[in-house]
C-alpha cells in the first residue's frame, strides 16, 4: 500500500476516533472490499460475509481510539479486526457438544489401522516435500499454515520485506504441489 494511501487510512482512523462520521464513511469506502475479500475467504459464504463485515465496522468505530497503542499499520489493524471476528464467526457455527451422559454408547474416534497407515504415509511424503526446500522456507510455511503466523510476522522474524514473505510462501506451496503430484 502506497504510503500516502497508508496515511490517509491511518488519519481516517483518527477521526473516527473522535466519532467522525465522514471519516468513517470515507473508512469504510477505502477498505470494505479488502475485508469483504478478507471474511469471504474466511467464511466461504457471501452472505456471512456480508453481515460480517458491517460488524466488523461496528467494532472498528468502537475501537478506533485504541489503534495507536497497537503499532500496526492501519490495514494491518483493520484486517486484524476481520480475521479475528471472521475466526470467531466461524467457532460460533460449530455444534455444540453433546452431554456425555446422553449417549448410550460412545463411537471410537480414534482413527483404523489403514487410516493410521495412510496418514503416515502422506505425512512422510510431506515431510520429504517440505526437505526439497531451502531450510528458511521450509520453516516459513510451516509457521504460515500450521501455526498461523502472519505474513508480517514472519517477515520480521525471517528479516524479509512483506511482499518478499508473500512470494517465498507462494512459491513453496507451488514446489510443494508439484512434489506432492509426483
Amino acid at each position: 500500500m502506497p504510503a500516502d494511501a497508508r496515511d490517509e487510512i491511518r488519519d481516517l482512523i483518527s477521526r473516527v476516533a473522535l466519532s467522525d462520521r465522514a471519516a468513517f464513511a470515507l473508512l469504510y469506502d477505502r477498505t470494505s472490499a479488502k475485508l469483504f475479500g478478507v471474511t469471504l475467504r474466511l467464511l466461504g459464504n457471501r452472505h456471512d460475509a456480508e453481515d460480517a463485515v458491517q460488524e466488523i465496522y461496528v467494532k472498528v468505530w468502537q475501537r478506533a481510539a485504541s489503534y495507536g497503542t497497537t503499532g500496526a499499520s492501519p490495514m494491518s489493524w483493520l484486517i486484524a479486526i476481520a480475521r479475528n471476528h471472521a475466526i470467531d464467526r466461524l467457532r460460533s457455527r460449530r455444534a455444540p457438544h453433546d452431554d456425555i451422559a446422553d449417549n448410550e454408547t460412545i463411537a471410537d474416534g480414534d482413527p483404523t489401522p489403514e487410516a493410521q497407515a495412510i496418514a503416515t504415509d502422506e505425512r512422510a511424503r510431506i515431510d520429504h516435500c517440505l526437505g526439497e526446500l531451502p531450510e528458511d522456507r521450509s520453516k516459513a510455511v510451516q509457521a504460515a499454515y500450521l501455526d498461523g503466523d502472519s505474513y508480517q510476522e514472519l517477515a520480521e522474524r525471517f528479516s524479509v520485506p512483506l511482499n518478499t514473505m508473500r512470494t517465498w510462501l507462494r512459491r513453496s506451496l507451488i514446489r510443494l504441489r508439484e512434489c506432492l503430484e509426483a
